[in-house]
């Protein structure tokens, strides 16, 4: 009995021993032994040296320099043609808008810095503006009103080859707000018929339900309500003693190709919503019509233009175009029927005539920005060869390392002089 007591005190002594328990293991926190995680990749670490540095600044300058100066070649090959009407409507002269070629009179010169001009040959006679009023009817709700247009006559110099764009230039008008590009709905612009609840919590704020109907306005939003809708018409030649004819422009091509699958046929019947606030000029009693139906958003360019918010506050859009006919050498008359206020937010609005290279159309800057680098790449080489060459600096000549002069301080040489007194 003591001899079994004896062994199982033995048991219990050994099964406390510290000693005799296994060991734990401790969760390593190194990271995996691996060449990336361990930073042993292979890598090239090149030597900068005169030899290699030098001929780098001279090749960029020289093949800088040339794309630059092609550049700007190729933007002084673009002619266009920019005009002011701002305040066409208040500063002209009232006048007939049927402008007889032979009796232009009643119209007054445009200040000189309300156009600017780059054709190859000098303008005959400086461009004119007068103002009327004429019945107007919107394209799509076939609404016939009486609307101020302004009247510009001005001169081409020479035949310019198609094709020709149209653009409006607006300034001071910030597309580029958050709040402005936040406001929209994609999925109603691609056709989704989404209630009042729908468009309310979207993103169209603030411009989503008629407060008065309770209907979603179609299209919502900031950007649909704010479209520029100054109309453009056709050119009319005014050559003395020959008949009046026509330029003529369309809008077709003026969006991009795939812009027109971003917008859709829509499922809303025409009642089922409100016209947007500054739409409501061109429709009866600012309501859409069953004869006439809603905007096809997917095939009208002009708006697809529009939406496309630009980056800048100052951005030209394209209007029209003609791809096809020649703009001869002559005078021209443009109506433009003013209904855009930009006198509201301090803003200007103009009309440019321009052609394009294989470059696009005229904009100096990326050719100047070659050119300066190309140009201080060669000035820097040309300094840095000199400097060489004059005044060369060994490679690995450790005196240069200051930081590796053993030299003591004053202090601690005063201080063990005072101590060894």
């Amino acid at each position: 009995m003591a001899q079994t007591q004896q062994v199982a005190h033995t048991d219990s002594i050994s099964s406390q021993d510290p000693a005799r328990e296994e060991p734990k293991k401790t969760k390593s926190r190194r990271p995996p032994n691996t060449a990336f995680r361990q930073q042993r990749l292979k890598a090239w670490q090149p030597i900068l040296t005169p030899k290699t540095v030098l001929p780098l600044f001279f090749i960029v300058g020289l093949i800088f320099a040339p794309i630059g100066g092609l550049l700007i070649y190729a933007s002084e090959q673009v002619q266009e043609f920019s005009i002011d009407y701002t305040n066409c409507i208040q500063q002209s002269p009232e006048t007939s808008a049927n402008i007889d070629p032979d009796n232009a009179e009643t119209l007054k010169e445009i200040p000189g810095n309300r156009w600017s001009a780059s054709f190859k040959s000098t303008i005959v006679n400086n461009p004119q503006w007068g103002h009327a009023r004429e019945n107007y009817t919107w394209p799509h709700s076939q609404l016939s009103r009486e609307t101020d247009v302004c009247i510009l006559t001005f001169h081409i110099p020479h035949d310019i080859d198609p094709p020709i764009l149209f653009y409006y230039r607006l300034t001071n008008f910030y597309q580029n707000h958050r709040r402005y590009v936040k406001s929209v709905d994609i999925d109603q612009l691609k056709g989704r018929a989404k209630n009042a609840g729908e468009i309310r919590s979207g993103d169209c704020t603030p411009l989503n339900v008629d407060s008065e109907t309770g209907k979603p306005y179609y299209p919502c939003g900031l950007i649909a309500n704010s479209m520029f809708n100054d109309t453009y018409d056709n050119f009319t030649f005014l050559n003395s003693g020959t008949e009046p004819t026509h330029y003529n422009f369309t809008t077709a091509g003026t969006s991009w190709a795939h812009e027109g699958d971003l917008y859709g046929n829509t499922d809303y019947k025409p009642w089922e919503v409100a016209v947007p606030p500054f739409w409501r000029d061109q429709y009866p009693d600012g309501q859409y019509q069953n004869d006439t139906g809603l905007p096809d958003l997917h095939t009208w360019e002009q708006f697809q233009v529009w939406m496309r918010t630009a980056g800048l506050p100052t951005f030209s859009k394209l209007a029209q175009r003609n791809d096809t006919a020649k703009l001869l050498e002559g005078n021209y008359r443009l109506k433009i029927y003013d209904h855009f206020p930009v006198e509201k937010y301090s803003g200007t609005k103009s009309i440019l005539i321009s052609t394009r290279t294989v470059m696009g159309g005229k904009n100096p800057f990326l050719g100047i920005a070659y050119l300066v680098v190309g140009g201080l790449c060669i000035l820097l080489g040309a300094v840095f060869l000199a400097t060489h060459l004059i005044k060369p600096r060994k490679l690995g000549d450790h005196t240069y390392l200051t930081w590796n002069n053993d030299q003591p301080s004053t202090a601690t040489t005063t201080g063990r002089s005072g101590g060894g007194a």
